[in-house]
């Protein structure tokens, strides 16, 4: 059979010759530049451009007074924390972008605030993409991935997605996990609208804020949202604030002060990997005690073991803070619960990227364990 080209495929097929002649990173930035004027430039689908703002996004504490739009602190902790963990607030871990909308095309552009993509262990779709999930059944339907927008460049990045099924429908898009995100922007066709979703029910609308380390943050998912903390808000259907710092959650009373400046459902302490055994006797305790000092019993403060199979039944560190628990418990301190997760990434030794970072399956893994956890502490 004789193949017929037309003009269209030779004009294509000269494009992807001239590609092939770039290196690696000008294809990557062609593309885009082509993906871009793709998505805009659709005269039977215009689109029209609307900036996600932080009123809009959930997951942040602060929403008011930060250095940059999308920052996890406010501006002012840079005077007060480190500034490991003053830089890695800038990350947009944890936040998404919460809406309802009937178009069967969506389009999204962002921009980073790094330019490093990816990290050694840990691919760029995680680390500086973005992902798309949709309520399969309304309300209160399971989530499900639409599709993962991957980064190829620092500025202005685009992906089309195109939901399943027709109708409005409720969408969850999740920020970037290791990178800053300078600017968000999704796209409707002409007659469709971006619309704010049903408030969650007054027994839901608290979140639950988690605050640790790396693994916290999202090391190492491959895409936002498959982070534990992210799985965890859609299966408890609730909101979750995202303050894991890579290497650095460590329990300085900087960050206790700034805990007790939100408003959450229940407060989880995830830090231990980041903590010598001598930090851990010196630091939880006047930690704990100045959440309690806020907080009273209203919040529970969940204080989680650090997860590792070559940890023995249980560590030294987890050991520490379930006798910090029970010590403070006989005092009358009320509220304080320990979590033992010591196969929280399972027992076949397959959850870890590098026998520390969970993979997705130990991030799954993770989820599930918490949610368990917290679970009987929530109100309902």
């Amino acid at each position: 059979m004789r193949q017929i080209v037309t003009r269209r495929d030779s004009l294509r097929m000269a494009a992807g010759a001239a590609l092939l002649a770039l290196s690696a990173e000008e294809r990557a930035a062609a593309r885009a530049t082509q993906e871009a004027k793709k998505v805009t430039t659709d005269e039977a689908d215009p689109l029209r451009w609307q900036a996600v703002t932080p009123d809009r996004v959930e997951g942040m504490g602060w929403r008011e007074n930060t250095a940059a739009p999308f920052d996890r602190l406010p501006a002012k902790a840079e005077q007060t924390v480190t500034p490991a963990v003053w830089r890695l607030a800038r990350h947009s871990a944890g936040l998404c972008y919460h809406f309802t909308t009937d178009a069967p095309t969506l389009s999204v552009r962002w921009s980073l605030t790094g330019a490093e993509l990816d990290m050694p262990h840990m691919p760029a779709t995680g680390v500086s993409g973005v992902d798309l999930y949709v309520r399969t059944a309304a309300p209160g339907g399971p989530w499900r991935i639409v599709q993962n927008g991957r980064p190829l460049q620092q500025n202005d990045n685009v992906t089309r997605f195109t939901p399943p099924g027709e109708g409005k429908r409720e969408y969850r898009l999740y920020f970037p996990l290791y990178n800053g995100t300078a600017k968000l922007e999704v796209a409707v066709p002409e007659g469709h609208a971006l619309d704010v979703p049903a408030a969650y029910p007054a027994a839901r609308a608290k979140p639950v804020v988690f605050y640790g380390t790396s693994i916290t943050q999202g090391g190492c998912a491959s895409r936002p949202g498959l982070a534990f903390v992210a799985i965890a808000g859609r299966k408890l259907d609730r909101p979750t604030i995202n303050l894991g710092f890579s290497g650095n959650g460590r329990m300085e009373m900087a960050l206790a002060d700034l805990l007790c400046e939100l408003d959450p459902s229940v407060i989880v302490l995830d830090c231990l990997r980041n903590m010598s055994v001598e930090q851990v006797q010196e630091r939880v305790e006047p930690f704990v005690r100045r959440l309690r000092q806020k907080f009273g019993g209203d919040v529970p403060v969940v204080l989680a073991e650090d997860p590792s199979l070559a940890l023995p039944p249980e560590s030294v560190r987890g050991k520490i803070i379930r006798e910090v628990v029970e010590k403070l418990t006989k005092e009358g301190i009320p509220g304080l619960h320990y979590l033992p997760m010591r196969f929280a990434l399972g027992e076949d030794g397959e959850g870890t990227v590098d026998t520390v970072h969970p993979n997705d399956l130990g991030m799954m893994r993770m989820a599930d364990a918490f949610v368990a956890g917290l679970k009987p502490l929530l109100p309902r």
